[in-house]
């Protein structure tokens, strides 16, 4: 049975060093997910991206400027493909892909914690991580087999991740 791996990184570099070894040791880009603030549209607010711009950027484009396909986003090198933005209640502006940016689609009142525990992490968790995220911390979540959850945590661990759980 597939299990979530979860970090959050203060970084979007080290994130984007994160997914790029994952995928590098095998693990398929269609099973990471990343949700992250979008300060872009908020107009200020912690710089995750090293060129001074205030929204998350993968390479040279900005995830906040639309659905994108894989090759546009450069820095993940096609991880994020149908990435957007969405308005989160209780959390504000964010860019989500991979599998949990569906659940999220669908929310109406129950937020980032709802959505986290329809992907099968428990609520008070959720809680945290939703409080994380809304800090401008980067969520990484990886679906993976039982066998391999110790060597995406290990992966996620080595470039920076913080609050790694397996649920």
């Amino acid at each position: 049975m597939a299990k979530a791996v979860v970090g959050v990184f203060r970084s979007e570099e080290r994130a984007r060093e994160a997914i790029n070894e994952l995928k590098r040791q095998g693990f398929d880009e269609r099973e990471i997910s990343l949700i992250a603030r979008d300060h872009r549209q908020e107009g200020g607010g912690k710089d995750t991206g090293g060129d001074g711009d205030q929204g998350l950027t993968m390479g040279e484009q900005n995830v906040g400027d639309g659905a994108l396909t894989g090759g546009a986003i450069g820095g993940i090198a096609g991880l994020l493909a149908g990435a957007g933005a969405l308005l989160i209640p209780g959390v504000g502006p964010i860019v989500a892909a991979g599998p949990l940016a569906a659940f999220l689609t669908g929310i109406v009142g129950g937020g980032l914690v709802g959505s986290l525990v329809d992907f099968g992490i428990p609520e008070e968790s959720g809680r945290h991580l939703e409080e994380r995220v809304k800090q401008g911390d980067i969520l990484v979540t990886l679906k993976a087999n039982e066998d391999e959850t110790s060597k995406v945590s290990s992966v996620l661990k080595r470039f920076g991740a913080e609050d790694v759980e397996s649920y």
